[in-house]
């Protein structure tokens, strides 16, 4: 018997090969299998052996190289690749004999035969949890490093578990709708699907062909052997602006070919990582998102801002055009340590009212609108277009009547997980949560009436937001309107801020990310049991090595995350953790008031909650009034008016739209059997080998301070120094800028 939960739920059948694949979306018919063997072992020792360790070593360095100055992000799908040869080697190596635990009447094998795809898909699900990374521990780390001030390890370590494991009650509300419905495909899914089976499948090769194993190899070597020139020797390539190169004087011209400070016309990269790093990789993304996105983009980022800015609309020339950072009026960096009091941790009026407001720039102030406009649009968009197939749904699962092949098949061989489960769960977890916030002294400064309002905003969204990602693989996040909430209800207090910010966006995140993994079950077959048990205990030991890691750094890195007084060349400069720390004082101390509220300079933005409400109607009523058209019903809002903003740029958006629209368009119609075949394989292919070459540079070589040859493309820069000058007279000198008359 396998270890871990009897395996009751999967009754001795053979696969299903006669069932009818009448799944809805053509993608997933054409890379999930309809088949499944229930005889297979699950929850085996080596699910729980190769499991824990790969969520262990991943969560250890996502959180040790979170901290340094060039931070790397280890996914996945590296556990995906490297724990099958080791399987395998167990598969060959260990003993097959009971063990028979004493006392008990139980027992199981360390090898209880061939190392299997559902073995390996848990162990990915293991390992996912452990590259999932912890937000609450960013708040531990400016209490300590950022203000220096005391914090129980107790309350922060369940504030680091309680975060993550509030998703599992919504999880369990949301999964009839958002899993067992065919329609929500979650795309993101079907790169891992096919690569299993690319690692597992036997397949014959065709006569000058490849098999997808072969083919995956060979993306991967040459992936692996190229990034070496973009992460190490050529790093200018991410990044090409030719119109800087040939007017290198000019503000306009580099203003308006700067991919990475400007508007990238004409600006490339060649690295997959430009592609693919900040947005997700294009070949998983459905071409209708894709479409929404483009149009969207082209508005925003190429009518909006440049009309913004150069009819200077809130002192916009003043400031940097594509910048995220807080400024004064007179276009210098905002110092906050002027408006806040560090012996009472508050806000200093007296402080604010000699120093002035905050100042943002237009792409900045444009996105926060923008934000706002896309968490209305979410919901409006939802209960329009897809309001009536939830309450369809919602009544199929009452009669247990719903879903396609995949369900028929998930629902003949297993038994689901009981709700009870979840909302057990649910409940121990909330209060977890009211225990972290109100006792240890309310060192948190969130009361109870705040935790239990940031669990009702994840309630309210996970729903929409998970039909959003579901169907388009684009996430909409809440942490904007959750800063803005808290900042008007309770202000004053950052930690409060950052606090009700993370019970409210990342349990909702937390939530879509095991919705998605218990999609990826769904389609590979996996008892369902068997992924809440591994979900679980992937995240309580995930959370516990985040926290345990930045906990062991924080108390033992002297100076850690500040660069005026860690020694030269100390990597421990935290950039992330800089971000959240301003973060926390603009929205939790400054608040939304003084920025978008009446006592600040920008409460007209507060207008684009009624624009994002009403924007998606106009295509909802060409729907209903023309059913034969097709294109009303593609728009897609909250998907169109996402903003583009940190950290991607414009020569991302370039690359990212060139290679997604010719494989979701031109490969994907003229050559759907390779499409069918290789596309999804090549993604995880090109991914894969970005990050084993990314790990091998940064350990041998950059983290002992072994860089490239010194050369200009060397540098991480598109090399137009100009496009973030300011363009009018009466602003502080930026140094490399010229002086404006």
């Amino acid at each position: 018997m396998a270890m871990g939960l009897p395996e009751s739920d999967a009754q001795n059948s053979t696969p299903d090969a006669e069932e009818v694949n009448d799944c809805p979306i053509e993608q997933v018919r054409l890379t999930v299998p309809t088949t499944d063997d229930p005889t297979l072992t699950c929850l085996t020792f080596r699910t729980w052996f190769l499991g824990i360790i790969s969520c262990c070593v991943l969560a250890f360095m996502n959180q040790f190289f979170g901290y340094r100055q060039n931070a790397l992000s280890v996914s996945s799908l590296i556990a995906q690749i490297v724990v099958l040869p080791v399987g395998r080697m167990m598969e060959a190596s260990l003993p097959t004999k009971q063990i028979r635990l004493p006392g008990l009447r139980w027992s199981f094998s360390l090898n209880p035969g061939p190392f299997n795809m559902k073995e390996h898909a848990l162990i990915t699900i293991f390992a996912n949890a452990g590259s999932s990374s912890v937000y609450a521990v960013a708040i531990i780390t400016i209490v300590k490093a950022f203000y220096h001030i005391k914090i129980n390890p107790l309350a922060a370590l369940l504030l680091s578990q309680s975060t993550q494991l509030l998703g599992f009650g919504w999880a369990g509300l949301f999964r009839k709708f958002l899993v067992d419905s065919p329609y929500m495909w979650w795309p993101v899914t079907l790169v891992q699907v096919s690569l299993f089976r690319a690692l597992h499948e036997e397949e014959k090769r065709q006569k000058g062909g490849l098999t997808r194993l072969q083919f995956f190899m060979i993306v991967l070597i040459t992936s692996f052997s190229y990034y070496v020139v973009p992460n190490y020797l050529f790093q200018s390539i991410t990044a090409l602006s030719f119109v800087c190169w040939i007017w290198k004087d000019s503000f306009k011209a580099q203003q308006i070919g700067s991919g990475l400070k400007g508007y990238g016309i004409g600006a490339f990269g060649l690295d997959w990582a430009t592609v693919a790093s900040f947005l997700g990789s294009p070949l998983a993304t459905p071409g209708f998102a894709m479409m929404n996105m483009l149009v969207g983009y082209v508005i925003i980022f190429y009518i909006m801002v440049p009309l913004s800015y150069w009819n200077n609309w809130y002192e916009a020339r003043r400031f940097p055009m594509y910048a995220f950072k807080t400024y004064n009026a007179d276009g210098s960096r905002y110092n906050v340590s002027k408006v806040l009091n560090q012996t009472t941790f508050s806000f200093n009026q007296e402080g604010y009212d000699e120093y002035g407001k905050v100042n943002l720039s237009i792409l900045f102030v444009i996105a926060y609108g923008l934000s706002f406009a896309t968490l209305a649009a979410t919901i409006s968009h939802v209960l329009l277009f897809h309001g009536s197939t939830i309450l369809e749904q919602t009544k199929a699962s009452i009669s247990n009547n719903i879903g396609d092949v995949h369900t028929r098949l998930m629902k003949k061989n297993y038994d689901p997980v009981p709700q009870w489960w979840f909302h057990c769960l649910l409940i121990l977890v909330i209060g977890l949560s009211l225990l972290t916030c109100e006792g240890f002294g309310r060192q948190l400064q969130l009361p109870y009436w705040g935790v239990i309002l940031a669990i009702g905003l994840a309630l309210i969204f996970t729903l929409p937001v998970g039909v959003i990602i579901a169907t388009t693989n684009q996430v909409v996040g809440l942490n904007v309107i959750t800063e803005l909430i808290i900042g008007y209800l309770y202000p004053g207090r950052p930690l409060a801020n950052v606090v009700f910010k993370t019970y409210g966006d990342n349990s909702m995140r937390q939530a879509l990310q095991f919705l998605s993994d218990f999609k990826l079950g769904h389609y590979m077959k996996i008892p369902p049991k068997s992924m809440f048990t591994v979900q679980l205990v992937g995240t309580i030991i995930a959370s516990s090595v985040y926290f345990a890691t930045s906990w062991w750094l924080l108390t033992t890195v002297e100076f850690i995350c500040d660069p005026a007084e860690l020694p030269t060349g100390s990597p421990w400069t935290c950039p992330g953790d800089d971000v959240f720390y301003n973060a926390s004082i603009i929205w939790g101390l400054v608040g939304p008031q003084r920025m978008f509220g009446n006592l600040g300079l920008y409460s007209k933005m507060n207008y684009f909650f009624l624009f994002g409400i009403l924007a998606p109607v106009p295509f909802w009523y060409l729907s209903r009034k023309f059913p034969e058209w097709k294109w009303p019903r593609l728009v897609n809002i909250p998907i169109l008016i996402n903003c583009p903003g940190p950290p991607a740029r414009a020569v991302n958006y370039n690359m990212w739209f060139t290679v997604g629209m010719f494989f979701n368009f031109v490969v994907y119609k003229r050559f759907k059997s390779w499409w069918s075949r290789h596309n999804y394989i090549l993604s995880a292919g090109l991914d894969a080998g970005v990050a084993f070459m990314g790990i091998l540079c940064y350990l041998v070589l950059q983290n002992r301070d072994i860089n490239g040859p010194e050369w200009w493309g060397l540098e991480v820069d598109d090399h137009c120094p100009l496009a973030n000058c300011p363009s009018v007279p009466g602003t502080v000198h930026v140094p490399g800028c010229p002086i404006i008359q």
